[in-house]
């Protein structure tokens, strides 16, 4: 039986895809961990313990007294908090992976799940259906250490055969916690902001398209990955990925269909210049040609579904 050990469990996807991890293979053989205590709340359908990944030890023993066999390494600096404290974000985001790296190597893990991002590409990368294969040079820090993230991932693989595999996630969209630092984040205040009866001050211009994904079709495209043979998986720095690509004027009508006097306001800021280094589209062929991949929301979709849900998360915004 696999024992899975999802490291940063309660940010926006570590949340969503560690429920669904315990569904899999039972909530007792998953174990959830996160910095802060307060965190275990969150987690009653699994085990949970408070780790800090920086602590190579305790990571090492809760790896070996467990017996874990997939680890899920999700803890990260994101894109506008990075940039507060580059130094910071460059030292957790890379030292924590080679912490894991080196155990999947040390105990030989069955599976390593490492997520990337469309902010390894930059201002010189072709912004329309971004190839898999391009020029990367990223000009933030989150984005420069997921670019060095993906090159250890490969590195691994090829070196100590440590079955690390990897998606660059688009900007994600969901309901279930709030925003955590990322650049693409006004896409999930919106939704908040909407049901709140609240104007919406929007920190991008209304022009600017950036490829966005929906949290269940990120958590479906998490477990096609981690699923499909070892064969399959061909690209073992990060694979492209993609599901929609749209801008916060075109989210704003979305949602207008259903809250007809929502209001908002365009005032762009530090972030904005880190969007315009990011694609318009991903390019996810290699995605669907090696293992199947394919989402299943579009942006009309996916605005009803939130709209009807996000209320009972947020009991206040009914």
């Amino acid at each position: 039986m696999e024992k899975i050990l999802v490291i940063g469990a309660a940010g926006q996807l570590g949340s969503e895809l560690t429920k669904s991890l315990s569904d899999l293979f039972g909530g007792e053989n998953v174990i959830a961990t996160d910095l802060q205590e307060v965190a275990r709340v969150k987690f009653g359908y699994c085990r949970f313990e408070v780790l800090d990944v920086m602590n190579k030890e305790a990571l090492r023993d809760l790896v070996k007294e467990e017996k874990v066999s997939q680890i899920y390494h999700l803890a990260a600096v994101l894109s506008a908090t990075g940039e507060k404290n580059p130094l910071f974000a460059w030292h957790l985001n890379m030292e924590s992976l080679l912490h894991v790296l080196e155990l999947a190597k040390e105990f030989k893990l069955d599976k390593v799940y490492w997520p990337s991002s469309i902010a390894v590409f930059g201002p010189n990368t072709p912004k329309v259906n971004t190839p898999q294969y391009c020029v990367k040079e990223p000009n933030t820090i989150y984005g420069i250490s997921k670019q060095a993230g993906e090159r250890w991932c490969e590195y691994y693989f090829q070196k100590y055969n440590v079955d690390v595999r990897s998606l660059r996630y688009p900007g994600l969209i969901g309901y279930k916690s709030l925003p955590g630092g990322g650049t693409t984040d006004y896409a999930v205040d919106i939704y908040h902001k909407a049901l709140a009866g609240e104007k919406f001050n929007c920190f991008l211009r209304e022009d600017s398209y950036l490829p966005m994904m929906y949290m269940p079709d990120a958590i479906k495209s998490t477990l096609d990955l981690m699923s499909a043979p070892r064969e399959s998986v061909k690209i073992r720095s990060s694979y492209n990925l993609s599901a929609m690509s749209f801008s916060p004027k075109e989210i704003y009508q979305s949602i207008l269909k259903h809250i007809p006097d929502f209001k908002i306001e365009y005032n762009p800021d530090f972030r904005q210049a880190i969007a315009d280094s990011w694609p318009d589209s991903i390019d996810d062929s290699c995605a669907r040609a090696d293992w199947g991949w394919k989402p299943d929301y579009d942006l009309d979709r996916m605005t009803a579904d939130i709209l009807k849900n996000l209320p009972d998360f947020y009991p206040s915004k009914k």
